[in-house]
């Protein structure tokens, strides 16, 4: 089973849907950024979040959230906006912007920075998608292909070959963990 978490009027076939939009197609209505949500420990086989994330308050809080609900071995696919496309920032309910390395604090090498949370997961993709100039040029292709590339790029080019969006995905490594303090 699927959780479709901010599944809004387009909730996935066959997924349960969680939003905070009583108008959406969702089947549990609740404040996204008030944790738990309202399922059991590893209830759900995968988990997606397309276009949410960036609209949440707590990204560490909201992820450890996902670690506890996906099974070991399931899927959690997030999908947001690179930090140089214009919808990332036209957008008023955002409140983050992201890059193809944002997440990196939750692998296994996690930079210095595994203080954060103890909820660990094993990157299983990460694809950029470039405007359309980029990708027929052949710039997408080498930064998803090479990770170093990808890194060039994110540092030096990415203001003048914009990122549109950044598709991940991630499955849970270890138990559940404790949830950290609420944020004041």
């Amino acid at each position: 089973m699927i959780l479709d978490v901010g599944c809004g009027i387009k909730k996935t076939p066959g997924s349960i849907g969680i939003d905070l939009n009583t108008s959406s197609a969702a089947d549990v209505v609740c404040d996204l950024d008030k944790f738990p949500y309202p399922f059991a420990d590893r209830t759900f086989d995968g988990l997606r979040a397309i276009h949410v994330i960036e609209h949440l308050t707590d990204v560490v809080r909201t992820m450890e959230e996902f670690h506890r609900l996906v099974k070991p071995g399931g899927i959690i696919r997030i999908e947001t906006p690179h930090y140089t496309d214009y919808s990332s920032f036209c957008d008023p309910t955002h409140k983050h912007h992201l890059n193809s390395f944002s997440f990196r604090y939750f692998g296994p090498d996690d930079g210095g920075f595994g203080y954060y949370t103890a909820a660990k997961f094993q990157q299983v993709k990460v694809r950029v998608k470039l405007l359309a100039l980029w990708r027929y040029l052949g710039f997408e292709f080498l930064v998803n292909r090479f990770t170093r590339f990808r890194k060039f790029w994110e540092f030096y080019l990415c203001y003048v070959v914009r990122g549109k969006v950044m598709e991940f995905e991630f499955s849970p490594l270890g138990p559940p963990v404790a949830p950290r303090r609420p944020m004041r």
